[in-house]
């Protein structure tokens, strides 16, 4: 894990490999459109108030992601300048925004990989800067190369992730720098967990062995944990979780994670789909739908990193987990297109399609998480393709049974630099999913799939619960090239709107 540092020391005198400043798009300069921001401005001393102009000559515009390198000048003690693109000058009397700041600061940590140390002097009005800084560096070096037999840092150049970002202009006795470090330190590292495993091959991470990492990390954070087996899941008529893996050799499991706060008078709950490997079933995924489906349990990834942040930072709220985990296989003992499953709520389904699992498992979770009677309940799930040919690979849908708490879910969303977007729960496509033979099917009209869904979903949720579900098909697995602070592979989608959520509601603003 990259280390993170608070300094007040001068650009010119820090040992380091690089000093990153920013640069940004704009009129006012007085050497063309490119404007230094805030930070930059020992750096631009040491080249005699000239920065700006060597780097448009360089080709430098200060565009959002831009990386521009130069050397240092005379005098410092670091060999490397580099300049990265924040983008657009904010308006007049305005800042730069902490998005703006991550997204750079994750290109700059990136671009610096196989780096010991980095200086950031990166525009910070307070601390609330200082912290959107060290996430997004510290989520920008994320590196995953356990099977690379000569490591790399999972970003495709083969070079160890940055080691050390220490961030200059910083107050590093002021508590409020302290908290915003500390927070940005326990909401990365568990992100980055949730990257490391969407990203391990299914061959080494079946719900068993999921299961096993969250017991111990529980244990070590003062977590409740619970685990179903397979005889606990039988016994319990979990017919949703049970179902689904009846395919696989590795027994599915349900997992519970309960954190408790004496200072908390509120209760979320948190679902997470957990397919550890997703092969459709006996409704088999076409050739090349295949290849990245270790990543169908990013939902449970992302309710397991929530859970454990959400103790890390001691929050006046409590937190259940529910990590609905199974591997979906077909073989002789696969559930059949047909076939009726008893659900833990008592509901029967009529199975249509053994490729829509992800909403059977949530279906058990959600109706048990329900018999606690929590606040509110969130699921977070790669749950349908539908969803991703509606917002494309970068944007999750919220749906809920209640506006505002979905509007509240969305502006947590943008808050902390996730993409997100409120989708509706039309009533008249539940008519789709009458079976003839069952409660409910679990395929419904193909037009609007990824509502279908979330309708499915909401029959299980308890009366008078207040309830929302995350569909992160598309963001949760970069198969593109990495961009900002989001790496290829893995992005550990929805952790910081989870975390958010959790804070606003120790807050008393639940939404």
């Amino acid at each position: 894990m990259t280390a993170l540092t608070l300094s007040t020391a001068a650009a010119s005198g820090l040992r380091a490999d690089a000093i990153v400043v920013g640069v940004a798009k704009g009129p006012g300069s007085k050497s063309g459109n490119l404007v230094l921001a805030p930070g930059a401005e020992t750096v631009d001393k040491g080249y005699d108030g000239k920065l700006a102009a060597v780097l448009e000559t360089l080709g430098a515009s200060g565009g959002e992601g831009e990386v521009t390198k130069l050397p240092a000048p005379s005098g410092f003690k670091a060999p490397v300048v580099l300049a990265v693109g924040l983008g657009p000058v904010p308006e007049k009397d305005e800042t730069y925004d902490a998005e703006a700041l991550r997204r750079a600061a994750g290109v700059a940590a990136r671009a610096l990989a196989g780096s010991k140390k980095a200086a950031f002097a990166l525009p910070i009005e307070d601390s609330g800067d200082a912290g959107a800084i060290a996430e997004g560096a510290l989520l920008g070096a994320y590196s995953f190369d356990a099977y690379k037999g000569n490591g790399g840092n999972g970003n495709g150049n083969g070079k160890a992730p940055l080691a050390e970002v220490a961030l200059l202009g910083t107050k590093p006795r002021d508590k409020a720098f302290k908290a915003a470090v500390e927070r940005a330190l326990a909401v990365t590292e568990e992100l980055n967990r949730a990257r490391d495993l969407v990203n391990t091959p299914p061959n080494d991470l079946d719900p068993e062995a999921f299961a096993a990492v969250a017991s111990a990390a529980a244990k070590e954070h003062g977590i409740k944990v619970q685990v179903l087996d397979e005889k606990a899941l039988t016994k319990g008529g979990f017919g949703g979780i049970l179902g689904v893996g009846a395919g696989s050799e590795a027994p599915p499991r349900l997992v519970k994670l309960s954190y408790t706060s004496s200072k908390a008078d509120k209760h979320l709950a948190f679902v997470g789909k957990g397919i550890t490997y997703d092969s459709g079933g006996i409704s088999l995924k076409p050739a090349g739908h295949n290849e990245t489906m270790k990543c169908d349990m990013a939902g449970a990834a992302a309710v397991f990193a929530a859970v454990v942040t959400a103790a890390r930072l001691k929050l006046a709220v409590n937190v259940t987990g529910w990590l609905a985990l199974a591997e979906n296989m077909p073989s002789g003992t696969a559930t059949r297109p047909g076939d009726v499953l008893r659900m833990y709520s008592g509901k029967t389904v009529e199975v249509l399609n053994t490729d829509a699992e992800g909403r059977l498992v949530l279906a058990d979770a959600i109706a048990k998480a329900s018999e606690e009677t929590p606040d509110a309940i969130v699921d977070v799930a790669t749950l349908t393709g539908a969803m991703m040919l509606a917002l494309g690979n970068r944007t999750f849908g919220i749906m809920a049974n209640d506006d505002a708490f979905r509007t509240s879910i969305h502006e947590v969303a943008e808050e902390v630099g996730e993409p997100s977007w409120p989708m509706p729960l039309p009533s008249d496509l539940r008519k789709g999913m009458d079976s003839p033979t069952a409660d409910i099917a679990n395929m419904g009209e193909r037009m609007g799939g990824g509502l279908v869904a979330g309708l499915f979903l909401q029959e299980f949720v308890g009366e008078g619960i207040t309830w929302a579900h995350l569909d992160i098909a598309g963001p949760a697995f970069n198969e593109a090239g990495p961009f900002g602070y989001t790496p290829k592979g893995g992005t550990g989608s929805a952790v910081r709107t989870l975390v958010r959520l959790a804070e606003r509601t120790a807050d008393g603003d639940l939404g």
